[in-house]
C-alpha cells in the first residue's frame, strides 16, 4: 500500500492491508490460515479467539477484558487465522467467542445471500449457521465498503450520504480496488441512481488519492485509520448499497451463558464506528498496545 506518510509506512502497510480490502473484502477471509487446536475449552474457560489482523485482536480484547471484569474465567487464543479455521473452531467449541462480521458471516455460510440490511443478514444468519454457534447483538460499528470524500468535498457539496452524491456524482472521478467498477457500477446506478464521469484504479491508495485530489470519492473502509489521517468522510448508505458488516459476537452456545451473552452485548451497545475509527487509530498509528486500548475503551465506557 502506498503511503503519504512515511513514519507510519510500515505500521500502516501491515495493518490497513490486514484490515481493509476494498471492492466487498472480507478481512477474515484476507488474512492467513494457521492451524489451531481443536476440542472444548476445559475447566469452564471461555476461549476468547481472534483472527489475525489488528483490529480482530482489538476486538477480542475488548471481549475478554469486559468479560473478566464480570468474574468470568477467559484464556485468550489471538492472532490464529482466517475464518475458515475460526469457524471451524468455533463450532467443535474449541474457541468460544470471536468477533465476526455479520454480513460477511453470512455470504460465509449462504454463498446465495441476497441480504444487505442488518436486520435480513441477522435473520438470515439465523436461519443459516450451525446449530452450535450464534450471533449476539450487533454493534452499530461496521468495517465495512464505503464511498469516502474529503471534508471539504462534503462541506462544499452538502454531502452526509451517497444518495447526496447523486446532484454531482457525473462530474467526480471515482477510486478504487481493480475491481470496484465491475462490482459496484451497476449496484450504485440500480440503488441510488448514481453515475461517476470516470473510474480510477486507485487500489490500496484510494484514501492517499481522495486526499491529493486524484479522484473526488474513493472506495475506503470505515474503519481505516487513514480516514482520521487524511481527514475524510464517510458517507452514510442509506439505502444499504454494501451489505450491513455490523460487527458482533460469534458464540459457542454451549459454553456461554447468560452472564457471558449479557456482558457482550453491553459492549456491542457502546461500539459506534467512529469509535472503532480512533481506536484502531491508535493501534495501527500510534503504536499502543491493543490490550492498552482495550482497557481504556472500557473504562471510558463504563464496562470495567
Amino acid at each position: 500500500m502506498k503511503r503519504l506518510f512515511s513514519t507510519a509506512a510500515v505500521i500502516l502497510s501491515a495493518a490497513l492491508t490486514l484490515t481493509a480490502c476494498g471492492g466487498g473484502g472480507d478481512p477474515l477471509t484476507s488474512a492467513s490460515v494457521s492451524p489451531t487446536g481443536s476440542g472444548s475449552a476445559a475447566g469452564g474457560k471461555v476461549v476468547v479467539g481472534s483472527a489475525n489482523f489488528p483490529e480482530n485482536v482489538l476486538l477480542a480484547e475488548i471481549y475478554a477484558q469486559a468479560l473478566e471484569a464480570k468474574g468470568v474465567q477467559v484464556e485468550k487464543k489471538l492472532n490464529i487465522g482466517s475464518r475458515e479455521v475460526l469457524f471451524d473452531q468455533a463450532k467443535s467449541g474449541g474457541l468460544t467467542v470471536l468477533p465476526e462480521y455479520i454480513g460477511s458471516l453470512l455470504a460465509f455460510v449462504d454463498k446465495t445471500t441476497t441480504a444487505k440490511t442488518k436486520d435480513d443478514v441477522v435473520a438470515g444468519l439465523k436461519e443459516k449457521l450451525p446449530a452450535e454457534l450464534e450471533v449476539l447483538e450487533p454493534a452499530a460499528a461496521e468495517d465495512n465498503n464505503s464511498l469516502t470524500v474529503t471534508k471539504a468535498t462534503a462541506t462544499k457539496d452538502g454531502l452526509a450520504t451517497i444518495e447526496d452524491l447523486v446532484k454531482v456524482g457525473k462530474t467526480f472521478a471515482v477510486g478504487g480496488p481493480p475491481e470496484f467498477q465491475s462490482r459496484q457500477e451497476k449496484n450504485f446506478k440500480d440503488t441510488y441512481g448514481l453515475e461517476f464521469k470516470e473510474w480510477k484504479k486507485t487500489g490500496d491508495a484510494t484514501a492517499d488519492a481522495i486526499k491529493d485530489g486524484t479522484v473526488q470519492v474513493g472506495n475506503v473502509f470505515t474503519t481505516d485509520p487513514k480516514i482520521v489521517i487524511n481527514d475524510l468522510v464517510s458517507l452514510k448508505d442509506t439505502k444499504n448499497a454494501f451489505a450491513a458488516d455490523n460487527i458482533a459476537p460469534l458464540v459457542n452456545k454451549a459454553a456461554v451463558n447468560d452472564t457471558v451473552k449479557s456482558t457482550l452485548n453491553a459492549v456491542s451497545a457502546k461500539l459506534d464506528t467512529p469509535g472503532l475509527l480512533a481506536l484502531m487509530k491508535r493501534v495501527a498509528i500510534d503504536k499502543d498496545d491493543a490490550a492498552t486500548v482495550a482497557k481504556d475503551w472500557l473504562t471510558q465506557n463504563s464496562l470495567l
